[in-house]
């Protein structure tokens, strides 16, 4: 586990996102679900979610391989209906701060599933997707909000389109279908950024 320092420090290492859409001094773990945006499309929506495999257990080494299509799936009974599934996100924050990177910005990462925003649907067609390692009802640490507030003016700085009111909870764009990262989130802790 690194400290908030740490996270902070690596905030400071990540200053810019290449031409191929890849941070800079991020871990890089490469998933394989993925394809290309729409031609021409704009990357104009942000979507945090959260995710811990088991729920509410942390630190394991199951997010990475579920993006990666490593989860055998008998780890866990909770496992089960994730058993072939092909999901990824762009960029995963872990409970110490820790950033990793599945996926291009520049590319569609697999993370939204059916969903809709402002009256557009297919929302991987034009947002990234940043997982917190969390649940619903465990308070998110410090360390991941620091390193939101490094990532976000960041990632504002290369695609303007995203705004603050473009910011929003996979909950907010699959309701009825999804909660995350749900109540324990402080949206005020990440208010103001861009």
């Amino acid at each position: 586990m690194i400290s908030v320092e740490s996270a902070a420090a690596t905030q400071t290492e990540m200053q810019r996102v290449s031409a191929e859409g890849w941070l800079s001094g991020v871990e890089q773990i490469h998933s394989p679900n993925f394809d290309n945006r729409p031609q021409g499309e704009e990357i104009s929506l942000l979507v945090l979610h959260g995710i811990s495999l088991p729920e509410g257990v942390f630190g394991t080494p199951f997010i990475d391989q579920l993006f990666t299509n490593q989860l055998q799936g008998d780890e866990s009974p909770s496992f089960e209906p994730l058993k072939g599934l092909r999901v990824s996100t762009h960029l995963l924050i872990r409970r110490g701060g820790e950033l990793v990177q599945y996926v291009s910005l520049n590319e569609r990462a697999w993370h939204a599933g059916v969903s809709s925003f402002e009256g557009r649907t297919r929302c991987n067609d034009f947002s990234i997707g940043i997982e917190l390692e969390g649940s619903d009802e465990t308070p998110y640490s410090e360390a991941q909000y620091q390193q939101l507030r490094g990532v976000i003016p960041l990632l504002h700085k290369h695609y303007p389109a995203i705004t603050q009111q473009r910011i929003v909870a996979h909950s907010d764009i699959a309701p009825g279908r999804k909660t995350d990262p749900g109540p324990a989130f402080e949206w005020q802790r990440i208010a103001q950024l861009v």
